[in-house]
């Protein structure tokens, strides 16, 4: 994730807490990745804040530094290193042609290179842990089509290099729209604050949200996202936070309004979010462990990114200092 902005419930739901349960199975490297961040003008000391408060929320929701590797993508120069090779196999048409790129240049005046070769930074990211699996969403399928490409072009001319990876498209989870407008997602940049439940949010923030949060004038509880969207919305949220069925939740406030149902609702976040938030706010209050994970991290990510880059220079064609 980068460390752009605060962590939403969003970020919890499709991804944090699917993690935590990924760290069981696999093989896991979770990074934070500040260098992809620079893509868009940074205030530098809420950027490294913001880093360590992303690092703290992967802790606190549940990644086990001694079953993952938890590291920020700067801490390991050969991402960079990576990336300069990689962009020398990479068209410009292949680069242009990205979805996301074309969004975002679309509302930029001055669009800087970096935006442009995002993707191949992120394909640097994948291949020099010879990652097999990826977890992606929608908006990232592009990019990792993008990285399979570059790793299979790069195998053709130089064979065994890389893996090339697959993308783990995780169980289809609970879709969190804006508290203020629920025909959209809610997006933890959404420049109105009242619309977006973060993770962060202390109690009183969290029952303000919810307490005014777009609903409907037909005042009974159902669930209808699409003529309902509203009330539907936080019945999803009600289902996150206390893992209770749709059906259930119905059933439960039929005949009350939505002032019990925003008070019950608001009341199971906070307690859903307590354990994270307290966890959140020891490391935060000491940074020593933090700093400490985070570097061991980087030395064991360093450790495994090292052997590919290496192979990789070697193949190249490029002088290893040690030969």
């Amino acid at each position: 994730m980068q460390p752009t902005h605060r962590l939403m419930i969003g970020n919890y739901v499709g991804a944090l807490r699917q993690w935590v349960q990924l760290q069981e199975e696999y093989d896991c490297l979770f990074a934070i990745v500040d260098l992809h961040a620079l893509t868009v003008p940074q205030d530098p000391a809420k950027l490294r804040q913001r880093t360590l408060e992303v690092a703290a929320l992967y802790l606190a929701a549940g990644i086990d530094p001694e079953k993952s590797i938890i590291f920020v993508q700067s801490h390991v120069p050969a991402h960079t290193q990576l990336t300069w090779v990689l962009s020398c196999f990479t068209y410009m048409g292949e680069c242009s042609r990205m979805t996301q790129f074309k969004e975002k240049s679309a509302k930029q005046k001055n669009i800087n290179v970096g935006l442009f070769t995002y993707p191949i930074l992120m394909a640097a990211d994948i291949l020099l842990y010879q990652a097999d699996l990826v977890p992606v969403g929608a908006d990232q399928k592009q990019h990792l089509e993008l990285t399979r490409n570059l790793a299979q072009r790069f195998n053709h001319y130089y064979p065994n290099t890389f893996t090339v990876p697959e993308p783990y498209i995780p169980p289809i989870g609970a879709k969190i729209m804006s508290l203020q407008n629920p025909q959209k997602k809610m997006s933890k940049s959404d420049p109105e604050e009242k619309a977006t439940l973060f993770l962060t949010d202390p109690p009183d923030v969290i029952r303000s949200k919810i307490r005014r949060a777009v609903t409907d004038s037909e005042r009974t509880i159902a669930y209808d996202p699409e003529k309902r969207p509203g009330i539907s919305n936080l019945i999803t949220l009600y289902h996150v936070a206390t893992g209770k069925p749709i059906e259930t939740i119905v059933a439960e406030f039929e005949g009350k309004g939505y002032k019990e149902f925003k008070e019950a609702l608001a009341e199971a976040l906070i307690e859903m979010l307590r354990p994270l938030q307290q966890r959140f706010h020891e490391l935060m209050a000491e940074k020593t462990e933090l700093k400490n994970i985070l570097r061991k991290g980087a030395e064991a990510a360093g450790q495994r990114a090292h052997r590919t880059l290496r192979k990789v220079y070697k193949k190249v064609g490029l002088l290893l200092p040690d030969t």
